[in-house]
């Protein structure tokens, strides 16, 4: 079994990680884009949330029709990262910015819905003690992913359509992949949809301030994601050429998500031993203080920047799988899928709002400001863990 559990566990995170390189390709071809075609702010900001409005509503269906927990969780991630793949293609022949493009984003999120909640299905499904590691290994690899588009970018040498076919064929692949993967010990499948499993994330409170931390944690999170690069490359215009600024905002931003996928390994395994939630809380310490210190340093040397936004990066993210962790520990297995994913369905529509807001916010009060309001979300989300922790953990057999 253990050999079966190893295997497994790879072929998802490549999985994950290569259909979760679709995310932010609109953020890693903007400037391509931009230099082609003269795109408004608010489009600009549309291809970013339309990926966010687009995962919202598939994972709102997925979790109200139960599908993480009636079906194979392999064929629904393989599909959807196929048929994700196969859409994005789309932004070749759009017009730049235009409505189709658009359409094509929102259409890329919602069928990654069925990629990331379903790939911590799996994950879970696979033990019970190292929870927390397996789920935190599994966001590390969707972090990854996320910064892969940038590092396409960079190795294309700036060709927009080059980097969108890249990351297509990565997700298509990841589908593929995900077929070779089996299901753990401890997954559990519900024969049919039952309300109940909705109504559990509200009338439960362990996994009401589980949802309640995520909600804080998804505030700041893909804002920061989204346009840290923009906001990097402004800031170091202060010192530097406008080609290097560029040029070290894209490699900021790769580096700072992928740190993120480091600690969120380590920030996994953490949780294991000393407690989900008190991960969940001394990250968003930590990241809530970064935020306040990019704030404070923006537009000075570019290697205190690089340094500060690569520190906020590392600890933005090993909360995130705990949060999961967590309404998997406290839900029946068999309500689990749908549980986590109604969670990140109602996350991403708050990422929705600050993903677009943010670069309006940027330009009446400029980018420091919005770093200190992005700061507000984990200090919602600190009250939130500093409450479940007190509860403690629940006893084995407890009811719902």
């Amino acid at each position: 079994m253990a050999a079966g559990k190893g295997v497994s566990i790879a072929v998802l995170l490549v999985a994950e990680c290569f259909a979760l390189s679709l995310w932010f390709v609109s953020a890693a071809i903007l400037p391509g884009m931009t230099a082609e075609v003269a795109i408004s702010p608010f489009r600009q900001a549309a291809l970013s949330s339309g990926v966010q409005l687009g995962f919202v509503v598939g994972a709102l269906v997925s979790a109200v029709m139960g599908i993480p927990d009636r079906f194979d969780p392999r064929r629904v991630l393989g599909i959807s990262a196929v048929a994700a793949g196969l859409v994005n293609l789309v932004l070749l022949v759009a017009v730049p910015g235009g409505a189709a493009a658009i359409v094509a984003r929102f259409l890329t999120g919602a069928l990654l819905a069925g990629v990331y909640p379903v790939g911590m299905k799996i994950a879970v499904g696979w033990g019970r003690r190292d929870r927390g590691f397996l789920v935190g290994t599994l966001l590390g690899a969707l972090i990854l992913g996320n910064a892969l588009p940038h590092l396409f970018s960079l190795a294309g040498d700036g060709d927009w359509r080059m980097t969108v076919v890249v990351a297509s064929g990565a997700a298509v692949l990841g589908g593929l992949a995900a077929q070779f993967s089996s299901l753990g010990p401890y997954h559990a499948r519900a024969l049919r949809f039952d309300p109940r499993d909705i109504v559990t994330a509200w009338t439960d409170r362990r996994i009401r301030l589980a949802f309640a931390g995520y909600f804080g944690h998804m505030w700041e999170l893909y804002a920061m994601w989204a346009w840290i690069a923009v906001a990097t490359a402004v800031s170091y215009r202060a010192s530097l050429p406008e080609g290097e600024a560029m040029q070290l905002a894209s490699i900021t931003a790769f580096c700072a998500i992928a740190a993120g996928a480091v600690m969120s390994v380590i920030g996994g395994r953490k949780a294991d031993s000393i407690g989900k939630a008190d991960v969940a809380l001394w990250a968003m310490v930590v990241s809530g203080a970064c935020a306040v210190l990019a704030a404070l340093t923006f537009g000075g040397p570019a290697w205190i920047t690089f340094l500060v936004v690569l520190a906020w990066g590392a600890s933005v993210s090993p909360d995130s799988a705990q949060f999961s962790a967590l309404v998997a520990d406290n839900a029946p297995p068999e309500r689990a899928g749908s549980l986590m994913t109604l969670q990140t369905a109602l996350g991403f529509a708050l990422t929705f709002f600050t993903v677009q807001v943010t670069p309006v916010l940027a330009e009446w009060w400029g980018w420091p400001a919005v770093m200190v309001l992005m700061a507000l979300g984990p200090v919602f989300g600190i009250v939130a863990m500093a409450r479940l922790r007190a509860l403690g953990p629940r006893e084995p057999g407890a009811s719902i």
